[in-house]
């Protein structure tokens, strides 16, 4: 079992913690000494898993723009060789590269440094192998090693520069000329104008290596420049003002279409020519739309938060089938994996957050890829005298959405989240207009009638933090407010909840 000095470390599938100094209240965790103890962890993980002698190792390593990357890198790559490792440093990469480049070179593994749309004090390692990114199970084993204090014989290894990224860039170049197929071959984008919004982070080389080069017009495009702070917004396409920031962007420059990523390029999302969102059920619209096209009647696995509209436009207008699982994108991911072991044709796995993974991209969450996708698929309707707004048309979505997180005081807070779920279900049942979902992967989902609302609700309990989330859709006005009035009756009588987000909801 991992105490708490190292479990707090594990953030599902990611290793994060504080890694830089300057923020009241979060002293730093993620020490050089720990970093190392993590790293040779991953080396003997590795070593067990693929029966290879650990001094036979050849293992990435690559960051994002986070101003720790370059301390972080030292350690894992000084642990790493002084075990007989060999070290490629790939240097500023996205995330989804650092997968690839283990298929590509044909490596034993790699490491990225990066702890995604989270703040700039805080930094974290991914881990892949060829088969993909580890999972939850895989990064205890690692952390019971560091626990442990097991120890690496000594060695004598390298560290060698590598410029893996223009081969990730020439290959989704390669795939927009493909996939556009225009005359202009080699500069299908000609004409075309693109605002890339990087927050900063590392995903400034999608305007510059992979754009520009096919004749993208680029003009407009902000914060390309990597910059750990992240001086001008939270690269993050979830949040309401990089969201803002970059319709902003695309109206000030006429574009054609805008697109933002996270901080190491793994979550992407777009933006139309009249400035608005392609983002949470908009995306996983599109990204249903381009995964079917080629896979009729497919199923698309999503988490338990995408609305009703959804589900209707992936079964009625793309005519394929909505399997609407779990929050955490591995969760999806691996879900859509089991689905097609089993027999299903499932080529899709998607979460709101913009964690896109595609079966025919190894099922990788990969913003890069899927705003590439976007991108073919938007130069293919614009020849049509098209637009993806035409695409969405159909989409219903909803008057009103609110979503409210309840802190849980319990010390057991898993169990006495559990209780009110199953409280809630019992009570869903006896009220009338309530009918609770068939199919409750995570949490309570209740559909309310038109006299009770007209909308739904989910209740579930967070992946990690002791938070109980509620999301509540309705399909006129005042019908969440309506809905929330209506659950707070048994909300009330739940002990070890703070409903204060409730009550300042009124």
């Amino acid at each position: 079992m991992l105490n708490s000095n190292w479990k707090q470390l594990k953030s599902g599938t990611d290793i994060r913690g504080v890694a830089s100094e300057g923020v009241a209240g979060e002293s730093v965790n993620l020490t050089d000494t720990t970093i190392a103890k993590v790293s040779q962890g991953f080396a003997l993980w590795l070593s067990d898993r693929t029966d290879t002698p650990v001094s036979h190792l050849t293992v990435a390593v690559g960051h994002d723009s986070r101003i720790s990357a370059d301390r972080i890198f030292a350690a894992v790559s000084g642990a790493l060789t002084a075990a007989g490792i060999r070290v490629l440093d790939c240097g500023l990469a996205s995330t989804p590269s650092m997968f690839h480049v283990t298929r590509d070179l044909s490596l034993s593994g790699s490491v990225q440094i990066t702890a995604s749309h989270h703040p700039w004090n805080r930094n974290g390692l991914k881990f892949f192998t060829k088969e993909g990114g580890l999972d939850g199970p895989d990064i205890e084993q690692i952390l019971l090693h560091a626990q442990n204090g097991d120890k690496l014989a000594p060695g004598k290894g390298s560290v060698k520069k590598i410029d893996y990224m223009s081969a990730y860039c020439f290959s989704l170049r390669d795939a927009i000329r493909k996939g556009v197929n225009a005359a202009d071959y080699d500069r299908p984008l000609s004409g075309f104008h693109i605002v890339v919004d990087a927050g900063n982070g590392a995903g400034g080389f999608y305007a510059r290596d992979v754009l520009a080069p096919l004749g993208a017009d680029v003009s407009g495009s902000q914060f390309l420049e990597p910059d750990g702070m992240f001086p001008n917004h939270i690269p993050n396409p979830e949040n309401e003002t990089a969201m803002r920031s970059v319709c902003s962007a695309v109206l000030r420059a006429k574009a054609d279409l805008g697109v933002i990523f996270d901080t190491d390029v793994d979550r992407g999302g777009a933006v139309d020519a009249t400035g608005d969102e392609i983002n949470r059920n908009r995306l996983v619209a599109i990204a249903s739309h381009i995964a079917l096209e080629h896979c009729p009647g497919g199923t698309v696995v999503t988490d338990s938060v995408t609305s009703s509209g959804l589900t209707e436009y992936i079964e009625k207008t793309l005519g394929g089938i909505h399997h609407r699982f779990k929050r955490g994108y591995r969760n999806v991911i691996n879900e859509a994996v089991r689905l097609n072991k089993e027999g299903t044709d499932c080529p899709l796995a998607i979460e709101t957050s913009g964690h896109a993974a595609m079966r025919e991209n190894y099922f990788l969450d990969d913003g890069a890829y899927l705003v590439t996708k976007i991108i073919i698929l938007s130069a293919r309707l614009r020849a049509q005298g098209k637009t993806i707004g035409d695409l969405l048309a159909p989409l219903r979505e909803p008057a009103e959405a609110v979503e409210l997180r309840f802190p849980i005081s319990e010390q057991d807070f898993r169990k006495c989240g559990e209780s009110v779920i199953a409280g809630l279900e019992a009570y869903a049942r006896r009220q009338t207009g309530w009918t609770v979902a068939p199919n409750n992967f995570e949490g309570v989902r209740v559909s309310l009638d038109d006299s009770h609302g007209s909308g739904w609700f989910l209740l579930r309990l967070s992946v990690h933090d002791p938070i109980m989330p509620l999301n509540v859709e309705s399909d006129r006005e005042g019908g969440a407010k309506q809905i929330l009035e209506q659950l707070s009756v048994y909300l009330n009588s739940c002990a070890g909840l703070d409903l204060s987000p409730l009550k300042q909801s009124f």
